[in-house]
């Protein structure tokens, strides 16, 4: 069993996506297992999603930990760390500290630094991070409220992070194939590198990857490189399994304030009455939440609505200006009772557009297990919930989806 620890929700619903498109029967947990839940007993792949991507590098490091002596003592053979595909951290970590953490508990002299995600545009050359061919510097990643991603070369990044050597797997190594990756790491490793950046911009280049580190016992980076370690435990690529749909009226929750958000939230509103939650109009908690409750309540009929906080970065500056620098966590809890208040009146899709936010959503549900589904955007799966009432969740990154995945994900039956 490859067992995963992601550092956000979104970031866990992604990596299950691709392990399960492998073929592999994959369970979502969220947050800290409890030490009496029992997995399916035909698990071959568990991703655990934590909110540990901007909390202190301590507790993320001491979450981690405590979900690694999980994954081991189930039966975890290989333990991969996932991360966001843009690299999200800032020079305190946390990819860095928690990686040099789980090295540590393992014993292991090195691992791999892999975002690279063709599939979702995010490749690396020369050490470099690219977004759809934009250099990371240079794509709306610099604007990000929280992790604002400046310098696009991974190598520099990563050294900010951690005491330990960081070095490079360029693509001209890779390209040479397995025999010459296995070599070119060994080499690293006699010469004390502990980190290894990867250069990869074709799904064959994280085939080649994956099979020359198939004894690694941690593993570090986006869904790219996941997959392909899934594809070759599971052999072959088996056909995906469908769920029964769960059908009934559905909302959208979005927080996310990234460009890809911002287009798929204005083409939601044109589609469903939609509300703002606006600090810098009702800067006070309680207000804003009542208000946007009482509108729900008021408007709820069954068919889609759509509750969003994601704004443009003046609308940020001016709510945190009338509300203060706990905005986010304000507008994100927020949300999270309002997905209760959703549930109450009947819905039972639940589409979140943000990972803090989906966090948030799923701890104010009490949703700690669901079945990964089918995927309704590269990376973007439907789940399915195992408690009552039965809810299917789509928790989307805020920089995937096509621009009308918002609009699909009400109008289409997963």
């Amino acid at each position: 069993m490859i067992g995963c620890i992601a550092d956000d929700y979104t970031g866990g619903t992604d990596v299950a996506a691709a392990l399960r498109r492998a073929g592999l029967r994959t369970t979502l947990l969220f947050g800290i297992p409890r030490p009496d839940l029992r997995l399916p007993a035909d698990s071959e792949a568990v991703v655990v999603a934590l909110k540990t991507r901007t909390v202190p590098a301590a507790d993320a490091v001491e979450q981690s930990l405590r979900v690694h002596g999980w994954l081991r003592r189930h039966g975890a053979g290989q333990i991969y760390f996932k991360y966001c595909s843009t690299f999200d951290s800032t020079d305190a970590g946390n990819i860095g500290p928690v990686t040099d953490a789980l090295l540590d508990a393992t014993g292991s002299p090195m691992t791999l630094i892999c975002p690279a995600s063709p599939g979702h545009g995010r490749t690396v050359y020369q050490g470099h991070l690219f977004v759809g061919g934009t250099l990371l510097s240079e794509s709306p990643m610099r604007h990000h409220p929280l992790t604002p991603m400046t310098d696009p070369s991974l190598v520099r990044v990563l050294s900010r992070q951690t005491s330990r050597p960081v070095g490079l797997l360029p693509l001209p190594v890779v390209r040479a194939g397995r025999e010459a990756v296995a070599a070119h790491l060994e080499r690293l490793r006699e010469g004390g590198i502990r980190h290894v950046v990867v250069d990869a911009t074709q799904d064959g280049d994280l085939q080649t990857v994956a099979a020359a580190a198939e004894d690694f016992a941690v593993l570090t980076g986006g869904a790219g490189l996941a997959g392909a370690r899934g594809d070759l435990l599971a052999g072959i690529r088996a056909p995906a399994t469908r769920h029964d749909p769960i059908t009934g009226p559905g909302i959208v929750l979005a927080g996310s304030c990234s460009a890809a958000t911002l287009g798929q939230v204005d083409r939601a509103r044109a589609e469903f009455p939609s509300y703002r939650l606006d600090p810098a109009a009702t800067p006070d908690p309680e207000a804003l939440l009542d208000k946007a409750d009482a509108w729900l309540r008021a408007t709820y009929d069954g068919t889609p609505v759509l509750i969003y906080s994601s704004a443009t970065a003046e609308q940020r500056v001016a709510g945190i200006a009338a509300m203060g620098e706990k905005t986010a966590d304000i507008l994100e809890r927020a949300l999270g009772a309002l997905a209760r208040t959703a549930v109450e009146l009947g819905a039972r899709r639940i589409v979140v557009a943000g990972g803090e936010t989906s966090g948030a959503v799923v701890a104010a549900l009490g949703v700690d297990a669901v079945v990964v589904g089918d995927e309704a955007d590269p990376g973007v799966p439907w789940c399915a919930t195992t408690g009552t009432p039965p809810l299917r969740l789509l928790l989307k990154s805020g920089n995937f989806g096509s621009p009308d995945l918002l609009v699909r994900a009400m109008k289409e039956t997963p």
